[in-house]
């Protein structure tokens, strides 16, 4: 058995085996082989890792498998394909609250993750309010009914408390800015943006992907910028301290908003376009922009955004550019992946085909010859996020400097908008 391995064993053995199931061990391990941390990095980093306060900038709270054959009732009943897609949504991102084995595995996960709060997906991409309503919903059921695991975050202080008393919270995030597209008024159009922020979103994506009413999505192939009524959608989010982030937003709408926001902008799960050019990358204009407004720019783990060989190494190999180049305040980390319930292979399998429709409207991703292959995605499993960390020491980062990366610098900008 090799240094590191050995090391990871004995750290598993120290904490609680129950922890770590074999899907979690094994892209450990896959993470480890690309690593090869020192016996001394990998004790430092995965002790500092455990005493810090982790926040990922832009992700998913552990999912659940789907119940099986629920689904396959529904098929056979003739159940329309929105039905279908909510009962999948509806199971995957609640059915923990009521399912013992599903529990188990997602306190299992949050635990094996040393995180303390996700800036969680709390709205589907859109516009309309009752579409938007949905996830939400959905997640402040989770958090109604299982706060010892995991509550609701709503201001910076709610992180801190749930990290020193051992449990988990959620910042909820909108993958919309609500409007109720009446087209009756500009302050009609902007009244929902209070509404959503009273009922706990503290993040809006100003586009996904397509152009809307404010500004032009990273899809497009021309970048416009915002629209005059983005420019007061901004000043609004600004008003009821709802953070703007632009991570789906074309260069030049995301140059415009950081410029006219009176506060921090983020971009909340996204790559160095100077490392590899993407259309949700970013260039250096766009973040030195967000670095002097006091934002970051989350590095995601999504390998066809980060390019190269597009494991582990190349994340650090972004976040390293970032942090070297522009600071370490203005680079957080945002993997954009979810830790999805081991079962989900057994319950998948119960459930009969259907026919599916067209690509969704909002996805515009352009064609391109990268192969992801599963060893990309598991060396960044939601589950290693103790190995970001130990990958940050190895490349000779400060514990204060590692610390904003992993959570720090989300705290920072939260403070600064509440």
């Amino acid at each position: 058995m090799g240094e590191g391995k050995k090391v990871l064993t004995n750290f598993q053995n120290q904490t609680n085996p129950s922890v770590f199931n074999s899907k979690i061990k094994d892209d450990r391990q896959i993470a480890l082989d690309l690593l090869k941390p020192s016996k001394r990095d990998l004790e430092h980093g995965l002790e500092l890792h455990k005493n810090s306060l982790v926040f990922d900038t832009y992700g998913f709270m552990p999912r659940a498998a789907f119940d099986g054959k629920a689904i396959a009732k529904a098929v056979e009943e003739g159940a329309s394909e929105l039905e279908l897609k909510d009962l999948k949504e509806a199971h995957s991102m609640t059915r923990f609250v009521d399912d013992d084995r599903e529990r188990e595995e997602f306190e299992q996960a949050w635990k094996a993750s040393g995180v303390a709060c996700v800036f969680q997906n709390a709205g589907e991409e859109s516009n309309t309010v009752k579409v938007l309503l949905k996830r939400l919903a959905r997640f402040t059921y989770v958090t109604d009914m299982i706060p010892d695991i995991v509550g609701k975050a709503v201001k910076p202080e709610n992180v801190e408390k749930a990290k020193s008393a051992g449990r988990h919270c959620l910042y909820f995030s909108g993958n919309g800015v609500p409007m109720p597209l009446d087209m009756v008024s500009l302050e009609e159009e902007l009244r929902y943006i209070r509404v959503f922020y009273q009922l706990g979103i503290r993040m809006m994506h100003l586009t996904y992907n397509r152009r809307n009413l404010i500004g032009d999505g990273c899809g497009e192939k021309t970048d416009a910028g915002l629209s005059d009524f983005g420019r007061a959608v901004v000043k609004e989010m600004n008003k009821n301290g709802i953070l703007v982030d632009v991570a789906h937003s074309g260069w030049k709408t995301s140059l415009e908003a950081i410029q006219l926001s009176s506060g921090p902008v983020v971009v909340s799960h996204s790559t160095a376009a100077s490392i590899h050019e993407h259309i949700r990358s970013k260039p250096d204009y766009v973040i030195k922009a967000l670095a002097d407004k006091g934002g970051y720019l989350g590095i995601c783990c999504i390998p066809r955004f980060l390019g190269g060989t597009g494991n582990i190494v190349d994340m650090l190999d972004h976040i390293d550019y970032i942090a070297q180049k522009f600071g370490p305040d203005y680079v957080g980390i945002g993997t954009d992946v979810p830790y999805t319930s081991s079962f989900a292979g057994e319950e998948n399998k119960v459930i009969p085909g259907y026919r599916r429709s067209r690509t969704r409207w909002e996805a515009l991703w352009p064609s391109d010859d990268f192969r992801e292959t599963s060893e990309m995605r598991r060396s960044m499993a939601w589950t290693n996020w103790p190995l970001f960390t130990v990958g940050l020491v190895q490349r000779g980062y400060s514990d204060s400097d590692i610390q904003k990366i992993i959570g720090g610098n989300a705290m920072r900008v939260l403070k600064a908008i509440s």
